[in-house]
């Protein structure tokens, strides 16, 4: 279990300290928790840590309190088109989708694209077909209904422009990234994308090198942060490759890029990102990020810098 470690995150942005009620606070910690506990259990058994970051995801993914799966965001339509990747390192397979609807996990259907078909990224209605056809879990438009989304919705609407999940500067995102007891490396990320987004937009999340990478020779990434910047910026391959390349270490290698690289860009958020030795690195240039990290030497989670 020396090498065994698993991060996850829940979006980042402006979240101060006073923003959230203490409850709010609670619970956004216990989903954390519940996320970690799931996917390390799998570790614990000498489990993969693609199966553990996809365990991780979809609890948040079915966690309201996110803008993924159930929690995530309308659209300009007032639908739900939701994004997702998987990518292991080993072998450097991966899986997307992005502009689907109806799916409960579509972390899931990310990754029946990478271990059922020869493509990478399925997109919209092709996409919904292909999860469907692999026999995944479907819900009605009422499981992704909140009143708190659709307020903001309403509220985009009247402004008539698009938002960052439920406030000016929110990235609402969730991922995982792991390394087993064998060294391998796997990062999920899974979105709702942007309130009252329009024309099929598709940010970061579900695009390999962008948004999700794994790589063992290098470490796993999952990022949260205005999509559109981190895209033109190659996120989170270009952390691999500051180490790969200039041989930074994992934290120097994810602090040069989210701290320097992406505020010269004007990007702001976040990413957590692990090696396959087991380090780790959850760093961030907005205000909080919704975090936790796992390991042999215990369970913790976060939410604020500082």
């Amino acid at each position: 279990m020396k090498k065994a470690v698993l991060a996850v995150h829940g979006g980042a942005g402006v979240i101060r300290k006073g923003m959230l009620e203490p409850a709010q606070e609670q619970a956004y910690h216990a989903a954390l928790a519940t996320a970690l506990q799931a996917g390390y259990a799998i570790l614990k058994q000498g489990g993969t840590s693609l199966d553990a970051v996809c365990a991780a995801v979809k609890e948040l993914e079915d966690c309201p309190l996110f803008n993924a799966g159930r929690g995530s965001v309308f659209t300009h339509d007032g639908l739900h088109e939701m994004d997702a990747c998987v990518m292991e390192g080993k072998e450097m397979d991966a899986g997307a989708v992005a502009g689907v609807d109806g799916i409960r996990n579509p972390v899931l259907a990310a990754r029946a694209v990478m271990e059922h078909s020869e493509h990478v990224l399925l997109s919209g209605a092709g996409a919904v077909a292909f999860a469907r056809a692999q026999g995944l879990a479907f819900e009605s438009e009422a499981w992704f209904h909140s009143d708190f989304r659709y307020a903001q919705w309403q509220e985009a609407l009247k402004e008539d422009r698009v938002r960052l999940d439920h406030s000016e500067k929110k990235f609402g995102t969730v991922g995982a990234v792991a390394c087993d007891v064998h060294g391998n490396l796997a990062a999920a990320t899974s979105t709702g994308g942007m309130t009252n987004k329009r024309w099929g937009r598709i940010g970061d999340s579900p695009v390999p090198g962008a948004g999700t990478y794994a790589n063992n020779a290098g470490c796993a990434v999952s990022c949260t942060g205005h999509g559109e910047f981190f895209l033109r910026g190659v996120v989170a391959y270009d952390v691999h490759c500051l180490m790969e390349y200039r041989g930074l270490s994992l934290q120097q290698a994810a602090e040069l890029v989210i701290c320097q690289k992406q505020v010269a860009l004007g990007g702001e958020g976040g990413l957590i990102a692990v090696d396959a030795e087991g380090n780790s690195a959850l760093v961030f240039n907005s205000e909080g990020m919704y975090r936790g990290l796992v390991s042999a030497k215990g369970l913790e989670t976060a939410i604020y810098g500082g």
